[in-house]
C-alpha cells in the first residue's frame, strides 16, 4: 500500500471524519427528502390537474429518470476530475431546478424539471458513498458508511413532517417544493471547505496534495484527542513504485469497460446492478405510491400521511442496526438477512387489515429495506479499484434507479389487475430473488482494505 494511504488508513475515527459524515449525511438527506416529497404531493397534483394513473406514475418516478442519468455521467466525471468538484456543482444543478419545478403550470412542465433537478441529485448522491469510504479504514468502513446512510431516513421523515403541514394549504405543494430545496444553498458553502480523497489524489499523480490532506486529518485528530498517532512503517521502494501503478489513470470508454473485464470483475458488477435494481424497485414502489394505496384502501388523505411518516421513522433503526452489522457480519450476508425480512413484510402488508397491522407491517417493511440500503452503500464502493471507484458505484446505482422508474409505472397496472395484494406479492418476489443472487454470487469484502479487495479481484483491470 502506498505509506500516505498506510498513514490514513490508521487515523482512528475521528473529529474530521465525523464532520465528514455529516457534511456527506446532510447531501443524501436532500437526496431523500426530494425523493419522498412527490408521493404526498401526488394525491393533490392528482385533483389539481385531473392526473390518469399513467400520469401519476410518469410524475412518481420523474426524478429518478434524472437521477439515472446524472449517477451514470458523475461516476465517470468523479474519477476523472474530482469527486468535490461533481458533487459541489451537481448540488447547485440540483437546486435551481428544483425551486423552477415550484413555479409548474401543468403536470408535462413539472415532470421535466423533476427530471433535470433529478439529474444533479443523481450525480451528487451517487458519488458522497465512495468519496467518504476512501478516507476510513478499513475496521470502521462498514459502520461508518452505514451510518452515513441514516440520513436518508432523516431526509424522509423531514418530507413527511413538512409536507403533512404545508402539503393541506393554498398552493401548499408549490411551498414544499421550495422548502426542500432551499437548504441545499446552504450545504454547497459548507462544502467549499471539503478536502479531495487522497486515494483520488493519488490516482491522478498529485502525491504532494494527498500528503496535505493526509497531513490535515493527523494535526486535526491528535489536537482534537491529545494522543500522538505511531509512525507508519517504512516500506521499500518496490512496494512504493506497485503503489503508485496499481492506480493509473484510464478513459472514460476504459472506465465502463473495465466493470465487466474478466468473470471476477463482471460478477462484482451484476450483483451489484441486480442488487441495487431489486431494492430501488421494492423500496420507490412502496414509498412513491403508499400515501395513494392507502388512500384507495380508504384511509384518510391525513391518516396516510401518518401512516407513512411511522413507515419513514421505522428507516432510522433500520439503518442504524445494518450499520451495526456490516462489521461484525459480512455485508453481503447483513443484505441478505435483511431482504429476507422484506420478502417476509411484504407478504403480510398485502394481506392485514385495520391501522394497527398495516402500521407494523409498513414499519418492518420500511426497516427491512434501509436496512439493505445501509449494506449496499458500503458494499457496492469496495468493489472496485481507485480508478473506477466511482464509476462503478455511480453505474450500480444508476441501473438501480431504473428499477424505481419501472415500479411506479407498473404497479397502477398490477394494482388494478391483482389488487393491493398482487402489489405487495410482486415486490416480495423480487426480493426474494435478489437475496438469492447475492447469497449465492455476493464478494465478501468485511475486514479488508480498499487496496486489499483491489487484489481479490484476480482479473486486472487494463491500464
Amino acid at each position: 500500500m502506498d505509506p500516505t494511504l498506510e498513514r490514513l488508513d490508521r487515523i482512528p475515527l475521528s473529529r474530521p471524519h465525523r464532520r465528514l459524515l455529516f457534511q456527506g449525511g446532510l447531501g443524501y438527506m436532500f437526496d431523500a427528502a426530494d425523493g419522498a416529497v412527490i408521493s404526498f404531493l401526488l394525491p393533490v397534483l392528482a385533483v389539481n390537474w385531473h392526473l390518469s394513473k399513467g400520469q401519476i406514475g410518469l410524475l412518481a418516478s420523474s426524478g429518478l429518470w434524472g437521477f439515472a442519468v446524472g449517477a451514470l455521467v458523475a461516476g465517470q466525471l468523479a474519477d476523472r476530475l474530482g469527486r468535490k468538484a461533481v458533487m459541489m456543482y451537481a448540488l447547485l444543478f440540483f437546486a435551481v431546478f428544483s425551486v423552477a419545478a415550484a413555479f409548474s403550470t401543468n403536470w408535462d412542465m413539472f415532470f421535466w424539471l423533476r427530471v433535470c433537478a433529478g439529474v444533479g441529485l443523481g450525480a451528487e448522491s451517487a458519488v458522497i458513498a465512495p468519496f467518504l469510504s476512501e478516507f476510513v479504514p478499513s475496521r470502521d468502513r462498514g459502520k461508518y458508511i452505514g451510518t452515513l446512510s441514516v440520513f436518508f431516513a432523516f431526509g424522509f421523515v423531514l418530507a413527511a413532517l413538512v409536507s403533512k403541514i404545508i402539503v393541506p394549504l393554498d398552493n401548499g405543494w408549490r411551498w414544499v417544493q421550495i422548502i426542500t430545496a432551499l437548504p441545499v444553498v446552504m450545504l454547497l458553502v459548507w462544502r467549499r471547505v471539503l478536502p479531495e480523497s487522497p486515494r483520488f489524489l493519488l490516482a491522478h499523480g498529485r502525491q504532494a496534495e494527498a500528503d496535505a490532506v493526509v497531513d490535515r486529518f493527523e494535526a486535526e485528530y491528535e489536537a482534537s484527542t491529545g494522543t500522538k498517532l505511531p509512525p507508519v512503517a517504512q516500506t521499500s521502494p518496490e512496494s512504493d513504485a506497485l503503489a503508485h501503478e496499481s492506480v493509473k489513470r484510464i478513459g472514460i470508454v476504459a472506465s465502463i469497460v473495465a466493470l465487466f473485464n474478466g468473470w471476477s470483475m463482471a460478477r462484482r458488477t451484476i450483483v451489484s446492478c441486480l442488487m441495487w435494481f431489486a431494492v430501488t424497485f421494492a423500496f420507490y414502489g412502496f414509498n412513491l405510491w403508499i400515501p395513494t394505496l392507502l388512500v384507495a384502501q380508504g384511509y384518510s388523505l391525513s391518516n396516510s400521511f401518518t401512516f407513512v411518516l411511522l413507515f419513514y421513522i421505522a428507516q432510522i433503526p433500520g439503518y442504524l442496526s445494518a450499520a451495526f452489522l456490516n462489521d461484525r457480519l459480512d455485508r453481503k450476508w447483513v443484505s441478505a438477512t435483511y431482504l429476507l425480512g422484506g420478502v417476509v413484510a411484504t407478504l403480510l402488508m398485502g394481506r392485514v387489515h385495520g391501522p394497527g397491522p398495516v402500521i407494523a407491517t409498513g414499519m418492518l417493511l420500511s426497516f427491512c429495506l434501509t436496512g439493505v440500503y445501509a449494506s449496499l452503500y458500503t458494499l457496492t464502493p469496495e468493489l472496485y479499484p481507485t480508478r473506477i471507484r466511482a464509476t462503478g458505484n455511480s453505474f450500480s446505482t444508476a441501473v438501480g434507479r431504473i428499477g424505481g422508474i419501472i415500479a411506479p409505472n407498473i404497479i397502477p397496472v398490477v394494482l388494478v389487475n391483482h389488487g393491493f395484494n398482487g402489489v405487495f406479492i410482486l415486490e416480495g418476489i423480487v426480493l426474494l430473488v435478489a437475496a438469492i443472487i447475492i447469497g449465492i454470487m455476493g464478494t465478501s469484502t468485511s475486514g479488508h482494505t480498499l487496496e486489499e479487495l483491489n487484489e481479490t479481484a484476480h482479473d486486472p483491470v487494463p491500464a
